[in-house]
């Protein structure tokens, strides 16, 4: 019996993470270096994400940043993961996709997500608020009918050179977000694995209401996620070592610091809440040895009924992370 890992396939979103000694530019330029690497492992898809005035995250402009990601490789599939709907105008979001797509035919994928500025301050300095996100679905439809050129609130606006395009689109979901993929008849992108039950309970309502769609005639599933290899389960706990650090301490005092060397955090003395979110941060990736990965890939695989993985390990040690990539590359049996 073949492993159901043999026929998933594998991706990597990078969040532009800020590190030590290395600042928000920096970040974006190690952002380009390692999708080159990524390539080279034959992985799938490279996306970067979007974030607003969060400090020790630089990635705020992700079509920019696609772009600059897709001129710097030359097959890999590029995209979002994912441009947030409710920071922008459709039209804009189109038309900045149809110049992706026209530049770079045939590898540009439309990630979508509906979250809003983090802070009260964020949402205004963006224009918008919770209300947007709470009609995702109208402007994810608005969307897709300035691409597909059906939309009708606009006689006589054309969304150039989008319109007509065949330009993929995701829906990234953490949980009511399901629903409206199916409904709108997208793939889904769902995370963290760490909380599987209630990922299994959004992948089912997606399975049973997703409604055929010229987009996509079946039910598409990618699960996200960090997965961390190493030669020791040690080893590949230490790559997660800074960015649960970094997610305790933002929940401490309310601001992402940038990632720091793991055997730092491991000196450091934490206050007790401090220490049980470090903790808690963790726990319950898919992490280890070769060996134990393609077990745990597998059970999750197999669970989710998966069509692809998107890897999101975010670390200090960029050698140790590519290292990571590698090394999944050979379970997932990649070219490279």
């Amino acid at each position: 019996m073949s492993s159901p890992i043999a026929s998933t396939r594998f991706s990597f979103l990078d969040r532009s993470r800020t590190r030590e000694g290395h600042d928000g530019p920096q970040a974006l330029r190690d952002t380009v270096v390692l999708a080159r690497e990524v390539e080279s492992l034959g992985y799938h898809r490279f996306w970067v994400s979007e974030h607003h005035s969060v400090p020790g995250v630089a990635g705020s402009a992700p079509t920019v940043l696609a772009a600059a990601v897709a001129a710097a490789t030359s097959a890999i599939r590029v995209g979002t993961g994912g441009v947030m709907l409710p920071n922008h105008q459709p039209l804009v979001v189109a038309e900045q996709f149809g110049v992706l797509a026209s530049l770079f035919p045939g590898r540009i994928d439309m990630g979508l997500g509906r979250s809003v500025g983090f802070t009260d301050g964020v949402r205004r300095a963006l224009g918008h608020g919770k209300e947007d996100a709470e009609d995702f679905p109208g402007r994810l439809a608005e969307l897709l009918g300035w691409i597909d050129g059906t939309q009708q609130a606009h006689p006589q606006v054309h969304a150039r050179p989008a319109e007509g395009l065949r330009i993929p689109a995701y829906v990234l979901a953490i949980g009511e977000g399901a629903a409206v993929a199916a409904a709108a008849g997208l793939p889904l992108v769902i995370g963290d694995l760490r909380g599987r039950e209630k990922v299994l309970r959004a992948i089912e309502v997606y399975r049973r209401d997703f409604r055929p769609s010229a987009r996509a005639e079946r039910p598409e599933v990618i699960i996200s996620g960090t997965v961390a290899v190493a030669g020791s389960a040690e080893a590949a706990r230490r790559l997660l070592v800074p960015e649960a650090w970094a997610m305790a301490y933002a929940r401490t005092h309310g601001s992402f610091p940038p990632l720091a060397p793991a055997e730092e955090i491991e000196r450091r003395t934490m206050t007790a809440k401090e220490r049980e979110l470090y903790e808690r941060g963790l726990d319950g990736h898919i992490h280890g040895t070769e060996e134990q990965v393609t077990e745990q890939l597998e059970r999750a695989i197999e669970e989710t009924g998966a069509d692809e993985v998107l890897v999101t390990t975010s670390t200090y040690d960029r050698e140790a992370l590519v290292d990571s990539l590698r090394r999944l590359a050979g379970i997932a049996g990649l070219r490279h």
